[in-house]
């Protein structure tokens, strides 16, 4: 194998000397690029994003910022990576570089004032200003009003879209004139390198094999030879976006003496759809799962924009998801309603497991040493009445105090079958078997919804902690089901769902 290293800025850069936990952030910092800043360490703030060459959903390569903070460097081994620093173009002799055109914008429309977080705003904004399927209106270029034809709160008239920015946060200059930098920014030149870039192959996929003082950090090439590599080393902590153990290496010092990452094994980066069901390969990233499902899901299209941020979708997985077993994560509610199943595999074979049955207790599963999640199955059809609730104290990039999903079949006003999946309720996620009970056979009508309602405020075994109450959960719950019905009255197979 070779020695790893990352082009950075077009200059290809030795991982060596840093150890197999190094960040990105801090690899990046210890060679002198600076705008890449450490704020929270934990993937809320942004100012750490920079843009890496992933293979693109509608062009051969994607620019897709990540947060630096959470990446191992030795994730990168062979992979393109641009910083704040590398946006700007070389200028003549003498003087100074020139800004890329999304620096240019926050800099004339007052984007910035202490600094300290406009690298990371650049570098999401960056991977906006590339995204291929930017719709562009050029009448509306550089305007900042909502009034353009088109445009809306939170979507530009140039087609960009807020969003990308839900994982960067601003302490002193107000989102105003950031946001007036974004919704100003026109089309990539073509002579733009970084435009260009888009339609050449993305870097391949190469075997890591990087120790350094009894401390290993090892990538494979195919799935075969990681189920066999595990098999040796039941110990090893298995990564793929690496959003939540990077937080444990970041926050909790913790130091893995084997870490297998897995994110570009091609058999967990498919998606299939078939006659009888969708299978969503466990290390494709949430991103890259919406935009292929591209609303086929429903359930899964209304969870995307309400997990975590764009900068964390960018990286995280449902195999990751799923694997920490944690009780709040955003995606088994949904996946427990849609009666997801799990394909589990190892050195000897694969198996199928639904995810009804994969939880066992407190982050804890069915799943044996050695074993993977290599794909998510859900089944078809689909029912066609749908939602996904998701409480908590902020908007967006935060984690549910209570997390509900549902997925009913409702024929000639009858609730025909009902599932539904609830988070942060108990010590695993669950289905709320007793309210779909209270459900199937009945009318879909107020009477049946309210007694539902009591059952389903029931359910679980809601705690008191610092983001809410035991009470309050409860309540939630059945609020998010009356919530449900008052979405989806009258003839539900056909009715559009309103705003609640």
């Amino acid at each position: 194998m070779m020695r790893p290293t990352i082009t950075v800025n077009g200059k290809e850069t030795p991982l060596a000397p840093a150890a197999p936990h190094t960040t990105a952030l801090d690899f990046l910092r210890e060679r002198g690029l600076t705008g890449t800043k450490e704020g929270c360490a934990e993937g809320e703030c942004g100012a750490c994003s920079v843009l890496v060459a992933r293979p693109g959903v509608d062009r051969p390569t994607d620019w897709v910022a990540v947060n630096a903070c959470l990446v191992p460097a030795a994730a990168l081994d062979g992979q393109e990576v641009i910083t704040s620093e590398g946006l700007a173009t070389a200028g003549e002799a003498g003087t100074a570089p020139a800004l890329h055109p999304v620096q240019e914008e926050m800099a004339v429309r007052g984007g910035s004032q202490c600094g300290y977080c406009t690298p990371g705003f650049v570098c999401s904004m960056a991977a906006e200003y590339y995204r291929p399927d930017r719709c562009e209106h050029p009448a509306g270029v550089g305007d900042t009003a909502h009034s353009v034809s088109g445009a809306d709160a939170e979507h530009g008239p140039n087609g960009f879209d807020l969003h990308a920015l839900s994982g960067n946060l601003c302490r002193c200059t107000g989102y105003r004139p950031i946001r007036d930098a974004a919704y100003a920014v026109g089309a990539p030149a073509e002579e733009d390198p970084l435009a260009q870039r888009r339609d050449q192959a993305p870097p391949a996929a190469v075997a890591t094999q990087y120790t350094q003082d009894e401390k290993a950090f090892v990538r494979r090439n195919t799935l075969a030879e990681t189920l066999r590599l595990l098999r040796e080393r039941p110990d090893a902590v298995v990564v793929a976006g690496s959003t939540d153990w990077g937080v444990e290496v970041n926050i909790r010092s913790r130091r893995a003496d084997c870490v297998i990452a897995v994110d570009r094994l091609p058999e967990l980066r498919e998606l299939r759809v078939e006659s009888e069901h969708i299978e969503i390969g466990a290390a494709l990233t949430l991103t890259e799962i919406e935009r292929r499902l591209d609303g086929r899901v429903p359930l899964l299209a209304e969870l995307f924009p309400q997990f975590a941020s764009r900068l964390i979708r960018n990286g995280a997985t449902l195999g990751g998801n799923l694997g920490t077993g944690s009780p709040i994560g955003d995606s088994p509610p949904v996946l427990l309603a849609l009666e997801a199943s799990l394909l589990l595999a190892d050195a000897d074979g694969e198996r199928e497991v639904p995810l009804a049955e994969y939880f066992t207790g407190y982050r804890q599963s069915v799943r044996r040493p050695g074993e993977l999640i290599r794909a998510v199955r859900v089944p078809l059809p689909l029912s066609p009445v749908t939602g996904f609730h998701k409480i908590a104290k902020r908007r967006f990039d935060d984690i549910s105090s209570v997390a509900a999903a549902f997925a009913l079949d409702i024929e000639d006003g009858v609730v025909r079958t009902a599932r539904i999946g609830l988070g942060g309720v108990a010590a695993t996620p669950i289905r709320a078997l007793a309210t779909e009970a209270a459900l199937e056979g009945r009318p879909w009508s107020a009477e049946t919804v309210e007694a539902a309602a009591r059952v389903l405020r029931g359910e679980g075994t809601p705690m008191d902690d610092h983001r809410a109450s035991s009470l309050y959960r409860s309540a939630m719950l059945g609020q998010s089901l009356k919530k449900l019905y008052a979405q989806n009255t009258g003839d539900a197979q056909t009715t559009e769902a309103v705003s609640a």
